[in-house]
């Protein structure tokens, strides 16, 4: 998942963004209110952790803004002002969840994690995916096919999952960037080329039908059942 960390205390971006990737995510850090009213009206990110004090348009005003666009996604509030008129404020507002500092960030992600339960899987586990004979379980990075269990580095789990969760669809080459790095990212012209063919190699050694399609001049699609090659 992509998540947008909007924070402008140094420390404790950082601190989030380490934990965040470590657990599997793509993290965007904002480090003030307007930047990251900007960065979550882009509508990129599964879910916005939000501190309550920012520069400039505070984290009220910030989710305030995002609500009147009439944009769903799950918002974290975390702020040391943890009263209980607070905490109303914050949730009344538009907020999701609303966690008091000092926390710990196992409390963050399990918050987060039941924030995204059931946006892409109503039925099932957030962080795994399942199309036809391939299995995915984003948090481990294994996938299974056919029995075969398959290692996968961070990014390649994330273009994976990406693929998976629109089988059938064009994935353009820009949504899987939007997908595996964040903002600082610089990429090159065949990054995605290269990752995606490191990616057929592991899924599709010792079977006879790729999974994922180059779609000329568009990008790639998953594909469950084999499909004539363009």
């Amino acid at each position: 998942m992509r998540i947008l960390v909007v924070e402008d205390d140094a420390q404790t971006a950082g601190y989030l963004l380490r934990g965040l990737t470590e657990s599997g995510h793509v993290v965007d850090i904002a480090s003030d209110g307007n930047t990251g009213l900007g960065m979550a009206l882009e509508q990129i990110h599964d879910a916005l952790i939000v501190d309550r004090r920012l520069p400039g348009l505070d984290g009220i005003g910030l989710v305030k803004a995002v609500r009147a666009q009439q944009l769903r996604v799950p918002i974290l509030m975390l702020s040391a002002q943890a009263s209980t008129e607070q905490k109303v404020e914050g949730l009344q507002a538009g907020c999701d969840d609303y966690l008091a500092k000092p926390y710990a960030f196992a409390e963050v992600l399990a918050r987060l994690e039941g924030l995204l339960r059931g946006r892409d899987q109503p039925s099932g586990p957030v962080r795994q995916v399942e199309v036809g004979e391939l299995k995915l379980d984003c948090a481990t990075r294994t996938a299974t096919r056919a029995g075969r269990v398959i290692a996968l580095q961070h990014r390649e789990a994330l273009l994976l999952e990406k693929l998976m969760r629109h089988s059938g669809q064009v994935v353009t080459r820009d949504m899987l960037l939007d997908s595996a790095w964040n903002y600082a990212f610089d990429p090159n012209d065949n990054v995605i080329d290269k990752h995606i063919h490191r990616l057929r190699r592991k899924l599709d050694e010792g079977f006879a039908h790729s999974l994922i399609k180059t779609v000329p001049g568009a990008g790639y699609s998953f594909q469950v059942t084999p499909v004539e090659e363009r």
